[in-house]
């Protein structure tokens, strides 16, 4: 029994020495050694699209529409006739306003004759000095009255020519409000509307504490807010596709909404093909900012605990690694910023971390080596085959 004993710790004592020898060799990952790095700011923000002009068609004068001359949904130049108004009572008014001119210019030129022959009668001392004052005041009430009437014919030509509607603006004209055969009274009536959609104006909302953190920041000295020439906006639809055209930012209302506390920006948007159209939803990106030393890591470096807590392993030392606790802020492609937590220098493991855990052995290569390698190695394969 003795000796059976001797024996099987013997045995175990060969066990344990190979098993005590076979450690796990270092993990090999890739780190990425902070730097400092300008970041733009940007705000994904929801919006309305607006129409640059809008002009409501209403008639000048009242009337029968014998005719409506546009197509429904065309482009239309300003100038262009859209309806015609029964123009036979204003063509008699017009023609009427003609003839009292006339009859006034023949008043006009009766009392010129009389006024130069009281003036010459005067110089020949045949007549008394107030007859040619008379003269010369009928003269001038009968200029007074060919302006009155000059200025009733331009009257009634005018209301002839608004006889024709035609376009205040150049755009898309809508539906037709009024059809021919309807009498229209004047500016009260709405005939139809156009609207300017290229380009288009997209209007966003914005928290008010939201735009005046940016600008505490600015006036810390963190962030350096762009100009309303230098902030660029995207445009995204609901089913996530991008806008292909850019916008710039015009400017932001200087109230707030007191019902809502938001405050409007205001984005102008190319639209040639018209695909934006008035009362779209939309969501614009907005670069507001740029956070001149940012730190961002790629996301594929963070992790997450049981608690939600965002966390990342750092080097260390040459061979070591440690968990690091990190609050992160907004994403940009696919890097995180970093709030806090990491510093410029600090080495960060990109790829290999979700086996680590704190002060584990590790062989750390650069991100920017182990990429080239890996692109490398199928190129040196394909030559070899």
């Amino acid at each position: 029994m003795p000796g059976s004993f001797v024996c099987l710790m013997a045995g175990f004592a060969l066990l344990a020495g190979p098993v005590a020898a076979q450690q796990l060799p270092p993990a090999i990952v890739s780190v990425q050694t902070l730097k400092h790095e300008p970041l733009p700011v940007v705000n994904e923000l929801p919006g309305r699209v607006a129409a640059t002009r809008t002009a409501e068609v209403r008639p000048r004068v009242g009337g029968i529409v014998i005719s409506r001359v546009f197509e429904q949904g065309s482009l239309i130049k300003e100038g262009d006739v859209l309806y015609k108004i029964d123009p036979a009572t204003f063509a008699v008014r017009a023609a009427s306003a003609e003839a009292t001119l006339a009859r006034a210019e023949a008043t006009r030129q009766n009392a010129q004759d009389q006024m130069e022959r009281a003036r010459a009668l005067r110089e020949r001392k045949v007549t008394a000095g107030v007859d040619l004052e008379n003269a010369t005041t009928v003269l001038a009430q009968a200029e007074a009255d060919v302006a009155i009437a000059r200025a009733s014919l331009q009257e009634a030509q005018l209301n002839l020519g608004y006889t024709d509607v035609t376009a205040p603006i150049s755009g898309v004209v809508g539906r037709a409000l009024v059809t021919e055969g309807a009498l229209v009274s004047g500016q009260t009536d709405i005939m139809a509307t156009i609207q300017q959609l290229d380009p288009v104006y997209v209007d966003v909302t914005q928290s008010s504490s939201d735009l005046f953190a940016l600008r505490r920041a600015r006036d810390a000295g963190t962030l350096m807010m762009a100009t309303s020439d230098e902030a660029s906006v995207q445009l995204m639809f609901d089913d996530g596709t991008a806008y292909a055209h850019s916008g710039k930012l015009l400017f932001s209302e200087a109230s707030v909404d007191s019902t809502t506390g938001q405050i409007t920006l205001r984005a102008e948007f190319p639209n040639p093909d018209g695909d934006l159209l008035p009362g779209l939803y939309v969501r614009a990106r907005i670069e507001q900012a740029v956070r001149e030393k940012a730190l961002t890591i790629p996301q594929m470096a963070v992790q997450r605990d049981q608690a939600g807590q965002a966390y990342v392993y750092v080097m260390k030392d040459a061979d070591t690694v440690e968990r690091r606790n990190v609050r992160l802020g907004q994403t940009t492609d696919s890097r995180w910023l970093v709030e806090d937590g990491l510093h410029e220098g600090d080495q960060v493991v990109v790829a290999g971390a979700q086996k680590l855990y704190p002060d584990a052995k590790v062989v750390a290569e650069p991100v920017e080596t182990k990429a080239k390698a890996e692109a490398e190695t199928p190129a040196a394969s394909e030559q070899q085959g």
